[in-house]
């Protein structure tokens, strides 16, 4: 993608809304609505990487209730032409086709490259990459296995959105969410995953969210690793403006 003059590319992750109740988080909600309200006036692309709810299940003449405000306010800016991408985070990895046939979101389960103004990207949401998080890891094939899903469906939806709300809550191991505390340049295991990829093919960024810190790491000699943290506390956000990416706060 070549972006017009004065277009920039915004990013952001791990809304969690919903959590801990969807009243607590309306007011995150009515920010981060706010915050597309006035970044689509020069968006060229949207990037939500990932968890955007805390969680998120499609049966197949029901998704969960509430969350009209984004949702309305995505849907009225994918109509208006402005692209939008989504990546399912491990909170809403039961995603299915909602937003791409209600929305036209695309919607992407790994990582994707992309490049813009020949700027080569990485993006996802980073759950699962990299070394360790060995629990989560399995833990996350059980809860993407097509047979595990059809059992969950046959939940009626008011007792199985409970129970899921439940335990994406309180059990970290389904969470998949560490504590929110910087491991340090060589520990961040992100940054590692992003290392190791630089060893079969150059990208200039590399984006992801889930760790719920802003940081931004070198890389390799060309490449930087971004993580946008998160819109409970920090309301940080990626924007590359052709040329160059950073990492801001929104008051």
């Amino acid at each position: 993608m070549q972006l017009p003059k004065g277009k920039k590319v915004y990013f952001s992750s791990d809304n969690h809304l919903g959590a801990p109740t969807q009243a607590e988080s309306l007011p995150r909600e009515k920010k981060f609505v706010k915050w597309l309200d006035e970044v689509k006036e020069d968006a060229g692309a949207i990037f939500l990487l990932g968890d955007l709810f805390d969680f998120w299940f499609e049966y197949r003449t029901v998704v969960p209730k509430g969350f009209v405000r984004v949702l309305g306010k995505l849907a009225e800016i994918s109509d208006s032409g402005i692209p939008i991408y989504f990546f399912v985070g491990n909170h809403d990895l039961w995603m299915q086709d909602y937003f791409e046939k209600e929305l036209h979101i695309p919607t992407y389960r790994d990582v994707k490259e992309f490049t813009f103004n020949d700027k080569v990207f990485l993006i996802g949401h980073g759950d699962g990459k990299g070394p360790g998080d060995k629990g989560y890891k399995r833990m996350k094939k059980v809860f993407t296995n097509p047979v595990f899903k059809w059992l969950f469906r046959w939940f009626h939806p008011e007792l199985g959105m409970r129970l899921a709300q439940y335990l994406s809550v309180k059990n970290k191991l389904i969470s998949g969410d560490d504590d929110a505390i910087f491991l340090g340049e060589e520990n961040e295991w992100l940054a590692q995953y992003a290392k190791r990829k630089l060893e079969t093919k150059h990208y200039d960024y590399f984006v992801f969210g889930h760790r719920h810190l802003s940081m931004e790491i070198k890389v390799g000699e060309k490449s930087t690793y971004f993580n946008l943290g998160d819109w409970i506390s920090q309301y940080t956000y990626g924007v590359f403006d052709g040329e160059n990416f950073q990492l801001k706060k929104y008051d």
